[in-house]
């Protein structure tokens, strides 16, 4: 019997995703027959799509692509950025721009056997007030900054339910965010979006996608950006508004584990194709795919502990993981990082006048060795990202010192030569306008470091090479690389000062698994041919345990827990741990996972 959901048997998860299913269908009143063959709620046939290029030929990006969604059934659209999910989901609800987007005449979306693809603007738009939903991957960038929630909320409402009383509308407004769960609704209707954590602005995008009482609602990449608690709250209220509304979900993602706890039916996406589908008891069990088996093998898991991950080459192929350099040393190592008593508080602008002061981080202290990695968890506002901008000179502590023995006590510009930090957005975090070897030379020339610009270059393409790239990358610049590819610049640009510690905030969270894998892997060469020392941050428990030696776990600013990682991991102790592992998603059977 294998895990899944954290405390079900294999067979006993499937029985209850049939019992799901059954209470769903019964809710939609079909008829005995119909439950064991149901006429498809929509049906997507030979679906290609291509966007036109000034003086070029037309990019295919979707090339026949086939699939149904029954009434009442949740059916999972897996792939990594770029293999065309999301533009099929845009297709359905015909929201690409006709300018540069085009549909192939021979391709079909059916909704109830007619072609949406047939339907008037006007017609079309009707169906997506009545009938069809959205809740898109960004919530942050969905709803609109100087708009209050009540006024977005309420739009919805009005175009939706045709309602024109202002009271009406915020009753009915209230109603909403009182089903997706936020406490105080009242309140939370003259908030701001930035005035909500990213979990709550989810539940708002939610409340106006249901505010149509959709049969269909598709959900783009909803719990990517989340915690993994906040996660896992989303999943349980989409299935109860998936019983309470008789819907039907098309779920896109690229987490294996969500499909396997949500989804009967999954279909996987690469380059624009259809790879494999089929449901998900026979899929992730047994998948016949080479891509669907290297997506379920590349990314960490909880009880899977190899040297290196494996990866997924060019065609869609596995790689095998390579083995470590060597084995680690288990003596003493000297101390690199401590931290003593450090602590941090922020001044928070109130009502008119006043201000109170937000604890963020109560004094703590902790200490790191050479040549290993420390991983700090927690969910958002637990002060994780405060602790890193404090280690890393970007913060001032309130109380408490941070000292890097061996090196003397650095100021503020001498401490980029003992740590570096690699942030979450690596297309935030490069400058556009710089070329690589501008990025990679500047911290160069900053910190004295060569002769020349000549030996920079040099030194630059040292480094390039040591994360993968070539010189080939100098005169580019960041937008013309992919997401992976930037994010080993900014690693490359961290290494170019020779740091002894380097602190990842969430530099993993915002890639694709197999390209995860890639940096993952690439971070344990680094550490182990430069003996660096890693200050690892992130809110995806498997792959903090692949990467740390050591956890702590952060709590409303304070450490709730700490420890080895096996033992941690093995038998938490307090509470908030016990509960970060239970909303792990473990939705892939073990026995896909090359597990026994």
């Amino acid at each position: 019997m294998v895990a899944v959901g954290g405390h079900h048997g294999g067979h006993g998860y499937f029985c209850h995703r049939l019992e799901f299913i059954d209470r769903c269908s019964a809710g939609c009143a079909r008829s005995e027959v119909e439950l064991v063959r149901p006429q498809p709620l929509l049906e997507v046939r030979d679906l290609e799509v291509a966007f036109r290029r000034t003086g070029d030929s037309p990019l295919v990006v979707v090339r026949g692509v086939d699939f149904t969604v029954p009434p009442c059934s949740t059916v999972a659209l897996v792939g990594e950025s770029g293999s065309g999910k999301s533009v099929t989901a845009l297709s359905i609800l015909r929201l690409l721009p006709e300018s540069h987007a085009h549909i192939h005449e021979r391709s079909r979306i059916l909704w109830e056997g007619r072609n949406l693809l047939e339907f008037s603007s006007q017609a079309m738009g009707a169906l997506r007030r009545r009938s069809l939903g959205m809740i898109f991957q960004d919530p942050q960038g969905a709803l609109n900054p100087v708009f209050t929630i009540g006024m977005q909320l309420g739009e919805s409402v009005r175009r939706a339910e045709g309602i024109g009383s202002a009271r009406q509308v915020r009753q009915r407004s209230l109603e909403l965010l009182a089903q997706v769960g936020i406490a105080n609704p009242a309140a939370r209707l003259s908030a701001y979006p930035h005035q909500l954590s990213g979990g709550q602005q989810q539940r708002v995008m939610i409340a106006m996608a249901i505010s149509t009482h959709p049969q269909l609602l598709i959900a783009d990449e909803p719990t990517t950006a989340l915690d993994v608690t906040v996660q896992r709250q989303i999943m349980t209220l989409l299935r109860e508004l998936q019983r309470e509304l008789s819907m039907a979900i098309l779920f896109i993602t690229h987490d294996l584990a969500l499909v396997g706890e949500i989804a009967e039916e999954v279909v996987v996406m690469r380059q624009g194709r259809v790879v494999e589908q089929g449901r998900c008891s026979e899929v992730l069990v047994a998948p016949r795919h080479g891509y669907t088996r290297a997506l379920l093998t590349c990314r960490p898991t909880l009880g899977n502990l190899p040297a290196r991950l494996p990866m997924i080459d060019d065609q869609g192929d596995l790689t095998p993981a390579r083995a470590s350099s060597g084995p680690r040393s288990s003596g003493p190592l000297p101390v690199v990082l401590e931290v003593e008593g450090v602590s941090k508080s922020f001044v928070v602008q109130g009502a008119g006048w006043r201000r109170s002061r937000f604890q963020a981080l109560e004094p703590l202290g902790f200490t790191l060795q050479a040549g290993r990695t420390l991983g700090v968890v927690g969910e958002s506002g637990s002060g994780k990202s405060t602790l890193a901008r404090m280690v890393a000179g970007i913060l001032v502590p309130d109380t408490g010192q941070i000292h890097f023995p061996g090196r003397g006590a650095p100021g503020r510009s001498g401490r980029a030569t003992q740590v570096q930090m690699v942030f979450q957005n690596p297309f935030a975090s490069l400058n556009p306008r710089f070329t690589v070897a501008q990025l990679l030379t500047e911290p160069l020339m900053l910190q004295g470091v060569g002769t020349g610009a000549r030996e920079r270059v040099e030194l630059a393409v040292r480094w390039l090479e040591r994360v993968g790239l070539n010189e080939r990358a100098l005169n580019r610049y960041p937008h013309e690389f992919s997401g992976g590819q930037r994010q080993r610049i900014a690693i490359a640009r961290c290494l170019t000062v020779n740091p002894r510690v380097l602190i990842c905030d969430e530099s993993v969270s915002a890639l694709d698994v197999s390209v995860q894998a890639q940096v993952l892997n690439l971070l344990r060469d680094l550490q182990d041919e430069l003996n660096l020392s890693l200050l690892f941050i992130s809110h995806d428990l498997a792959v903090v345990r692949f990467m740390a030696d050591e956890i702590l776990v952060l709590y409303a600013g304070q450490v709730v827990e700490r420890g080895k990682a096996e033992e941690v991991y093995a038998r938490p102790r307090h509470p908030y741990t016990q509960q970060l592992l239970k909303a792990v998603p473990q939705g892939i059977p073990l026995s896909a996972q090359g597990e026994e």
